[in-house]
């Protein structure tokens, strides 16, 4: 007899987003297709458009705390403690040996060494005036360390590097180790700090991706035959995630079980993806739920804005759902831009809310769209309502080939 695998659920979010710092601003913003992606000016490089995020960032960590830290570390502390706020649980509900905290990165070192080296060449680089901060800031754990000193967890803690699949996986990773009995609960999500970093906005340019408009807010415009690249955002997601037992236990709100998932690789190019492989990707994590094409009401895509990199994509979705006219296709980066390690988690937070008020946020700045990007059902400027809403698909991809989604469900 096949033994059941334990039901994860989705009891707390806490986000700090390029258009909001709290889910239902953020879900008003998604929905009225509000992008409030402004410009930076960076050393060395000059301006370019970028999504910064605003939130109380001592809200639950004092300005000495987060100076020693790092923004990554702050943003993971403020979102990890607005998500166990809005599941309303208290952190010692379950045995602090026993919460483990995920977080997904694209980067994380990188702004820290270039302020250091830019620090030194003050003083003819001199490395007496490197701070000794430097290491601890700059390890691969540290933002999910940041969050378990901050809130006392005593549990596993790590990073997980997945690109810009990074958020995506450290669900999946929190899935699996509450299903192998290793934690009771995890906090996992994504976090990126890469707005910044020069050398990342640098090194988009120097491969013909950076995004680019007059207008910053029509920089991020995916599908379109304009388009011209990625823009660059900072942000993080963090979720509470839970046993179905344990959050029914307490009358926990729940948003919605995590019923599939899947992660494979293109092995095939260190820059461009391939729609084979995505394709298999999203078909390992349907047949993980147990659904097919037509039970999915909305897929919410990775397409980040590039030429190759939507089209990708788009003839991934074809090849799958080419024949379901039930399901719904958006974009969350043409509002938000690309937040790197947090973008999948940032990406499906502002989808969930569509299993209660039915509605599928739009994508904005398409209005030219690209004949090789062309998905029916195609969701552009307007939300549109759907007579219910029962299952999300969650597409990230990411650099050197890897894939990765997630399959949500509403609870009933």
């Amino acid at each position: 007899m096949e033994t059941q695998l334990p039901r994860i659920v989705i009891t707390g979010v806490g986000l700090a987003a390029p258009n909001a710092d709290n889910l239902k601003t953020y879900r008003e913003k998604l929905l009225n297709g509000i992008s409030e992606i402004t410009e930076v000016n960076l050393r060395y490089f000059g301006k370019a458009p970028a999504g910064i995020c605003t939130f109380q960032e001592t809200r639950y960590r004092k300005k000495k705390e987060n100076k020693r830290g790092t923004r990554a570390g702050c943003f993971g502390v403020y979102c990890a403690n607005e998500a166990l706020v809005d599941a309303g649980l208290d952190i010692e509900h379950y045995q602090r040996s026993r919460i483990g905290v995920y977080v997904g990165l694209t980067e994380h070192g990188t702004v820290e060494t270039e302020n250091e080296v830019f620090n030194i060449s003050q003083y003819d680089y001199n490395v007496d005036y490197w701070t000794h901060h430097h290491n601890p800031r700059t390890v691969l754990n540290n933002p999910a360390g940041e969050i378990t000193m901050n809130l006392g967890i005593t549990g596993p803690h790590y990073s997980i590097g997945a690109a810009c699949a990074a958020g995506n996986a450290s669900l999946i990773q929190g899935v699996q180790m509450m299903r192998l009995g290793e934690v009771d609960m995890a906090l996992a999500g994504g976090i990126s700090e890469s707005t910044g970093s020069f050398g990342i906005f640098a090194s988009f340019q120097a491969q013909g991706a950076l995004g680019s408009a007059d207008d910053p807010r029509k920089a991020c415009r995916p599908f379109d035959n304009s388009r011209n690249g990625i823009v660059v955002s900072e942000g993080a997601c963090i979720y509470v995630l839970e046993r179905l037992e344990s959050a029914l236990a307490r009358n926990a709100k729940i948003y919605a079980e995590i019923v599939g998932y899947g992660m494979n690789s293109d092995a095939r190019d260190y820059v461009l993806p391939f729609h084979e492989r995505q394709a298999e990707c999203m078909e390992l994590a349907m047949k993980r739920a147990g659904v097919g094409p037509e039970d999915i009401d909305i897929i919410n895509t990775h397409a980040t804005g590039t030429k190759q990199g939507d089209i990708e994509e788009c003839k991934a979705i074809e090849q799958i759902f080419g024949k379901s006219k039930k399901t719904y296709i958006n974009n969350t980066k043409s509002i938000i831009g690309h937040a790197m390690g947090a973008a999948g988690v940032l990406e499906l937070a502002g989808n969930l809310p569509a299993f209660e008020d039915n509605m599928v946020h739009p994508t904005i700045n398409c209005h030219d769209l690209d004949p090789a990007c062309y998905l029916q059902n195609m969701v552009f400027d307007k939300p549109v309502e759907l007579d219910s809403v029962n299952i999300i698909l969650n597409n990230s991809f990411g650099m050197v080939g890897i894939n990765s989604v997630i399959i949500v469900k509403k609870y009933q």
